[in-house]
């Protein structure tokens, strides 16, 4: 995707997303009918100013530039859609995750009730539904009480993408609005729509709504259905706990993909939990997917691969670690212990979501939709320091955020475990010099960037 670029003073840039108006310039546009929906009648200011933008650093030094903005999300005094013309479709891609029928019932429900839209299907089982399956009519009443209900009522599925026969099926169906549900990997895929959408002329807005329980998305504050994962995560550990009867249990262990660790030596892991264990005589870990993924595939002279999403397969770190722990163990008979594992993903993402999250959901499609009408197209939708934003389908896409282990954030986590952080020395001052050297590569990329813009104006289980 090109990038769409607009320079101020002080070092501010716009990162702009895409407009229907870039390549069919001479379209028409009409009021917006939110201006004579009663609902509205007592609001102040019912439209977004259109020089509106939100910042996406809120920390600065007083000699700071102004930095990287994006389009304020909200409804616009001029639509590029009348009511009648529009013929909506929804799709959910990728895994489940709590809160997609809430998205899907808002988005049908602001459509007819804020826009006067009333041709709105959804693409069951992801992106091969467009080929291969038939469209199925929503309407408010149709989904009505789904946001009760975990999973999402159109089904999904990873992968599935072709990028040609997607958009014939828009093309032919005569749909103009597309909403894609789903994580970085459907995102990408959405952009590729979009560029396709765009090479082929046709007026169709093609927006993204960014999902995962991972809560990786880059530039966004907050992904829908992490809130819900997050408490039920923890639910579903007190369970864990009741069953064992044991009335206070804190977390003694965590391990993710950031923070390498090893088992055998002085120091490492299994050390760690047998002293944890003889000093009080139980220990929860809590294990995230993706973690010890090079000491699983050194044991198991496994290759990388991809799954159908295109991302890599990471292998089951929770049984593995099960066995290693297991294990060691027997070689020490006069220390017998008892480990439960559980694996709560699909208790996770199957559940409905919380009330936070339908919140949120309600927020997301409400914005999406408003782009939508206004024109906007190629653009995820999200919030950004707080407040939603139109963001470029690129930058979401280009890299997933992680966890920084020589932030403030981790060694919270440390001091609250009381674990040891596994690594020597050396190795946290590589990661320092590491993230020193990303940190000015993005100095000198914003600053690059700026001047002839100017010129030119994821829990995997419970141990």
């Amino acid at each position: 995707m090109k990038k769409k670029l607009v320079g101020g003073d002080a070092g501010y840039v716009l990162e702009d997303v895409p407009h229907l108006t870039d390549y069919m310039p001479q379209l028409p546009t009409y009021p917006n009918p939110l201006q004579d929906n009663p609902a509205y009648s007592v609001v102040k200011q019912y439209f977004v100013n259109p020089d509106d933008t939100v910042t996406q650093k809120i920390v600065v030094h007083k000699t700071s530039a102004r930095g990287t903005h994006f389009r304020r999300a909200g409804p616009r005094q001029r639509v590029y859609f009348q009511s009648d013309e529009v013929n909506a479709a929804i799709v959910t891609c990728g895994g489940l995750c709590p809160g997609l029928n809430t998205v899907i019932r808002e988005l049908v429900c602001g459509l007819y009730d804020m826009y006067g839209v009333t041709s709105v299907v959804g693409i069951e089982g992801g992106y091969k539904g467009f080929y291969s399956k038939n469209t199925v009519p929503l309407t408010p009443k149709s989904v009505n009480d789904i946001h009760k209900r975990g999973g999402t009522i159109l089904g999904t599925s990873r992968g599935g993408h072709d990028t040609a026969k997607i958009v014939d099926c828009l093309q032919d169906r005569g749909i103009n609005q597309v909403y894609i549900i789903g994580g970085d990997g459907t995102q990408k895929g959405a952009s590729v729509i979009y560029e396709e959408v765009r090479r082929r002329g046709l007026k169709c807005s093609v927006v993204g709504i960014p999902k995962t329980i991972d809560n990786d998305i880059a530039v966004i504050d907050k992904s829908f259905g992490f809130d819900t994962a997050v408490e039920e995560a923890q639910r579903r550990s007190m369970l864990l706990m009741l069953r064992l009867r044991v009335q206070r249990m804190a977390l003694d262990c965590c391990l993710i993909p950031e923070s390498p660790f090893y088992l055998e030596r002085k120091g490492g892991l299994l050390e760690f939990i047998e002293k944890r264990l003889k000093d009080n005589g139980h220990m929860v870990i809590v294990v995230a997917e993706g973690a010890g993924q090079d000491l699983i595939a050194k044991s198991m002279n496994f290759m990388d691969t991809q799954d159908a999403s295109g991302n890599k397969l990471l292998l089951d770190v929770g049984l593995w670690l099960s066995q290693k722990i297991k294990d060691h163990f027997k070689k020490k008979p006069s220390f017998p212990i008892t480990l439960k594992y559980i694996d709560p993903t699909y208790m996770i993402r199957a559940v409905k979501s919380n009330a936070s999250d339908n919140v949120y959901c309600t927020l997301l499609a409400h914005s999406a939709l408003h782009g939508a009408m206004a024109g906007y197209t190629g653009f995820t939708v999200a919030p950004v320091n707080g407040r939603h934003a139109y963001i470029p389908f690129y930058r979401i896409t280009e890299k997933q955020n992680k966890v920084v282990i020589t932030d403030r954030m981790w060694a919270r986590v440390l001091c609250s475990t009381n674990q040891p952080c596994f690594l020597s020395h050396e190795d946290v001052e590589n990661m320092k010099h590491d993230d020193d050297e990303h940190h000015l590569h993005n100095t000198q990329l914003l600053e690059g960037e700026s001047s002839p813009v100017k010129d030119a104006s994821k829990c995997n289980g419970a141990l």
